[in-house]
């Protein structure tokens, strides 16, 4: 045993850090859920492998131990919102690596809440902007539990009550809307360009 005052390493590395198209996939996880460095994701992996491996243990257990602790193990994911209730062990096997990570509170307030990006979320709940019932969360790799989920909310301070609304579209954002709206227009506009230039040559 260590000293309870230091804390343990609660994650581990890959074995090939540096291969390319691990890196490469690393870097696409890192953007999508807006973590801030490699370590976020390495200790979602290493707790994925750790519910993964429960899972292996319990499937090799007599159906006597099996039937009684089973129901735990399922009880506790369908919690936290990762499996669904009446799944089966082969449906925790089956979890992925991005089914973790969208039950962050970084991930789950950004589409809550309508923030532009995950970082844009992951700035609010640091800055103490996002609060769960009545208590302020400022973690974002918080797990959140299905039932905290309609508890999710912003401060009655916080600015962001001004500057978030829900999009009009599926596009997102106003500005992609705009976009959208001037591409349509510009094909109609050169379509009166070319009728008044063979209008004028007719004339002529």
């Amino acid at each position: 045993m260590g000293d309870p005052k230091t804390s343990r390493k609660v994650w581990k590395k890959p074995k090939r850090p540096l291969n390319y198209d691990l890196k490469m996939d690393e870097l696409k996880t890192l953007g999508t859920f807006g973590l801030k460095t490699k370590q976020e994701l390495w200790k979602t992996q290493t707790e994925l492998s750790r519910v993964r491996l429960q899972a292996r243990s319990l499937l090799a257990l007599r159906q006597e131990e099996r039937e009684r602790k089973e129901p735990i193990l399922m009880q506790s994911l369908t919690k936290i919102g990762l499996v669904d209730e009446g799944s089966t062990l082969d449906d925790v096997l089956n979890l992925q690596i991005n089914d973790l990570l969208s039950r962050r509170l970084q991930t789950i307030t950004q589409k809550k809440l309508f923030f532009k990006t995950p970082y844009q979320a992951r700035q609010a709940i640091v800055h103490g902007h996002i609060m769960i019932g009545d208590n302020v969360v400022t973690i974002p790799s918080y797990v959140v539990k299905t039932a905290e989920e309609n508890k999710i909310h912003l401060t009655p301070e916080s600015h962001f009550n001004e500057m978030l609304s829900e999009p009009e579209s599926d596009l997102g954002s106003p500005e992609t809307e705009n976009l959208e709206i001037q591409t349509n227009e510009q094909p109609e506009s050169k379509e009166q360009a070319v009728k008044q230039d063979t209008t004028k040559e007719s004339t002529e």
